[in-house]
């Protein structure tokens, strides 16, 4: 039982030890993965526009309603936004994750 720890201890330092520098290289930053259309453009200056607009509201003679609704309309355009530039973005400690759970797995 001890060698069968000892085994997986020093098999996933060496695991751990040869990883660390391939991500330590420096990446390319990729600018645009995916070149969007004039009229996606278009709508999002029209909805970047719309956003300053509600943020240089006057929220203080605002009813709680008029809030609510305001609130609503900045999470929809939100995700509208989101939805028209598209990607999938992870973050490293989940690319990280998901690296472990293959090594696990297979």
């Amino acid at each position: 039982m001890k060698k069968q720890y000892l085994n997986a201890l020093a098999i996933s330092a060496v695991v751990f030890s040869l990883s660390l520098p391939a991500l330590a290289i420096p990446r390319e930053k990729k600018t645009a993965t995916k070149e969007l259309s004039l009229e996606a453009k278009m709508r999002i200056d029209v909805l970047t526009a719309r956003l300053t607009t509600i943020k240089d509201m006057d929220k203080s003679s605002m009813t709680a309603a008029d809030k609510k609704t305001m609130r609503k309309e900045v999470r929809s355009i939100e995700k509208e936004m989101k939805e028209l530039s598209g990607g999938v973005y992870l973050s490293v400690a989940a690319i990280i994750i998901i690296i472990l759970i293959l090594i696990l797995v297979l």
